[in-house]
């Protein structure tokens, strides 16, 4: 199964603009565009899990926390992708285009990874 993404409330929205032009085919909604604006970590968290969608954040301070809880607690966690800020605008495009280009979602269920991947 292609990786599918939703994008938190404060992701770099020329990360996503670099991803689809670069990949057309790319699968990825902005936690906006789905009504979850004002949502908190836990119910964005929730509502990826029950669409398959794996998470794009640059918030390293509280997002990666509640997704270990719901690995603990034996929830369904479709993964994150917590892409460093610093991170320049080419890399975290590259990083994340083969990423989708190269793997399925099954690959990072219940993970939590940080980007750059090097």
């Amino acid at each position: 199964m292609t990786v599918r993404f939703v994008a938190d409330e404060n992701f770099n929205r020329r990360i996503i603009v670099g991803l689809q032009r670069r990949t057309g085919s790319i699968d990825v909604v902005r936690v906006q565009d789905v009504g979850l604006r004002t949502a908190d970590d836990p119910e964005v968290l929730r509502w990826a899990a029950d669409e398959g969608r794996v998470l794009l954040t640059h918030d390293i301070a509280t997002m990666p926390d509640f997704a270990y809880e719901r690995i603990t607690a034996g929830q369904p966690m479709p993964g994150v992708f917590v892409v460093r800020a610093t991170l320049a605008l080419a890399a975290a495009i590259d990083e994340l285009s083969l990423i989708a280009e190269v793997s399925d979602s099954d690959e990072w269920n219940g993970q939590v990874v940080y980007l750059p991947l090097r």
